[in-house]
């Protein structure tokens, strides 16, 4: 059943998300309300509180999903494996790494013109990046190993914060 949700469902709700990723507490509530109810019935889980279900079947919030992927795409942007079109730009920051550049506002933006631009990838990409250690976002080769679950890689671990940035 779990197969089916995440072939069927779960595809659907993620389709395209680094650049749709919702900001709104209301909105990613509905969406992870989806997946909620899906675990909810199964029957394994039963008694189990949202977050225990996940653990149990061994899959992420779709929140922490999306920021996987936006961190996944900028790490892409920034060595070249996809365009840049919206024009991330990157510093090196010695200790910190790797750092990308949070574009500018204007000061006297509406509230509205601020919301968007917060939630839109451009800043949400640069904020996400620069949370992660250094170790992670110099990490220069990625490769995807069949039967090696996405969060068992440094990155996937990074974001699920098992791996701390140590002051």
């Amino acid at each position: 059943m779990i197969t089916l949700y995440k072939s069927m469902v779960r595809s659907l709700l993620e389709y395209c998300c680094p650049l749709w990723s919702p900001t709104k507490i209301r909105d990613i509530e509905l969406l992870e309300g989806v997946q909620r109810s899906f675990t909810r019935r199964i029957a394994e889980c039963k008694g189990m509180t949202y977050w225990q279900r996940l653990q149990y079947l061994r899959i992420s919030s779709l929140q922490r999903r999306r920021e996987r992927y936006i961190i996944l795409h900028m790490w892409k942007t920034l060595h070249g494996h996809i365009s840049n079109d919206i024009g991330v730009q990157f510093t090196a920051g010695g200790r910190l790494g790797t750092r990308a550049v949070v574009p500018k506002i204007v000061k006297n933006s509406l509230a509205a013109a601020q919301s968007a631009y917060d939630g839109s990838f451009a800043v949400m990409g640069p904020r996400l990046w620069n949370c992660l250690p250094a170790q992670i976002n110099q990490i220069t080769e990625f490769q995807y190993q069949w039967g090696v679950a996405e969060s068992d890689t440094p990155i996937g671990r990074a974001v699920a914060g098992e791996l701390h940035i140590s002051n």
